[in-house]
Formats: structure tokens, sequence, C-alpha cells
């Protein structure tokens, strides 16, 4: 019994490390469209959203069967619940991707074509925050995770800049309405998925000490306090 409960923990991480690698791919996939204006690529994107909502479901279904059949102690029981959190952050993120998708469909029709302004820095960034965060549940690492906590005040600031960029522009030259709109909205999603890869780095946080961080602020600038999870 306890080698088939450990094979189906096995399995559980196994399917959302995949999730998370279909979701990063879908959103880089997603912003190479932008900067490439590839129509044809963003519809894939926007088409294959049912392939995550699917790794969701199986997660979930998987969850409910381990608490149902199974005593999970303290360490698996964090297991199991950060995996069910994550895997929902990770669909959100998905849905995120399809929306930027979209943008692309929206900018090809969009003339004269906008400055990018900070979109190509916000990309990266927001990138690189989902990765580290899914590498640091791979190695169950509270230190990268930490690590993208410390960023996501950063990519706020951007979006809030980006904002105000757009406000200004449309100020000076109307014609840029529609696609200065469509550049906030990008910004929008961009700061939507760092935010949600700073919730899987606190779930991992969660997994790795059995330590809470969500909605502390101060924490993610200057390190984590010790807090009783239960």
């Amino acid at each position: 019994m306890e080698r088939r409960f450990e094979k189906e923990l096995e399995s559980l991480k196994t399917t959302l490390i995949r999730m998370g690698s279909v979701v990063e791919e879908h959103c880089k996939l997603a912003i190479k469209s932008v900067f490439e204006e590839d129509v044809p690529a963003a519809q894939k994107i926007i088409d294959s959203d049912d392939r995550i909502n699917s790794f969701e479901i199986e997660i979930d279904n998987a969850v409910i069967d381990i608490l149902a059949l199974q005593q999970p102690v303290a360490s698996d029981l964090r297991l199991i619940l950060a995996a069910q959190k994550i895997s929902n952050d990770l669909e959100r993120i998905g849905d995120h991707a399809v929306n930027i998708a979209e943008s692309t469909v929206q900018f090809s029709k969009t003339r004269p074509k906008e400055p990018s302004m900070e979109i190509p820095k916000m990309s990266e960034l927001a990138v690189a925050m989902l990765r580290d965060a899914l590498d640091s549940f791979v190695h169950v690492s509270p230190e990268l995770a930490q690590a993208v906590l410390t960023r996501d005040d950063l990519i706020d600031e951007m979006n809030r800049s980006m904002t105000m960029e757009v406000v200004e522009l449309l100020q000076k030259n109307k014609k840029f309405i529609e696609g200065g709109l469509e550049l906030v909205r990008l910004s929008r999603n961009l700061e939507r998925i760092a935010d949600l890869a700073t919730n899987i780095a606190e779930e991992v946080i969660f997994l790795a000490q059995a330590r809470i961080v969500k909605h502390h602020a101060e924490e993610k600038k200057t390190g984590p306090v010790e807090k009783d999870a239960n």
C-alpha cells in the first residue's frame, strides 16, 4: 500500500511538471507571436488551451483519489495541497497566454504600429519568474522560490509605468487609441503571469518549510519571517 501511495504521489508531481512545461511553452510562443506578428502561431495557442484545462482536471481527480483512499502525513499532505493550488495557478497562466495570443491578432488589425515600450523587458521578466518558480518546485528549492518573490514588485512597477506611458501617448496622438489599449491589456497579462508565478513560489516555500508567506509584501523585500503554518 505504501509503495502504491508513493507511485501516486510521484505521478501527481510528474503530471504537474508536464503541465508547467506546456504552460511555460505557451507563454513563450504567445509572446513570440506578438513580437513577430505571427497570427497563425497565436491562433494555435488559442486553439490548444483545452490541453492545459485537461491537465488541471487530471490533477484535481488525482488529488481527490489520494485524499479519499490514503492517509497522507503532514509533508505529503503539503505536497498534495500545493500541487492542486499550483495546478490552478498554471491554468490561469495558460488563460493569460491565450489573452496575449489574442493581442497578436488584434495588433495585426491595428495601424500604424505602436511602440512596444516596456513590453520586451516585462516579457523577459515574467517568463523568467515563471521558469524559476517551476524550477523551485522541481528541485523543492525555497531559495529559488524566494528569489521569485523579490522580483514581483519590479514587474508591478513596470506595469504601472507602462500604463502611464500609454496614457501620455494617447494624449498626444489619438490615432494610437486601439493599439494603446491593447498594449495596456498586454502589459496587464504579463503582470498577472508574474503574480501567479509568485503564487507558485509561495506554495513551494510552504511545501519545503511549512511556512505561509502569502500577503506579506515586506517579506518579499527583506526575506521571510518565521510563521507557524498550523
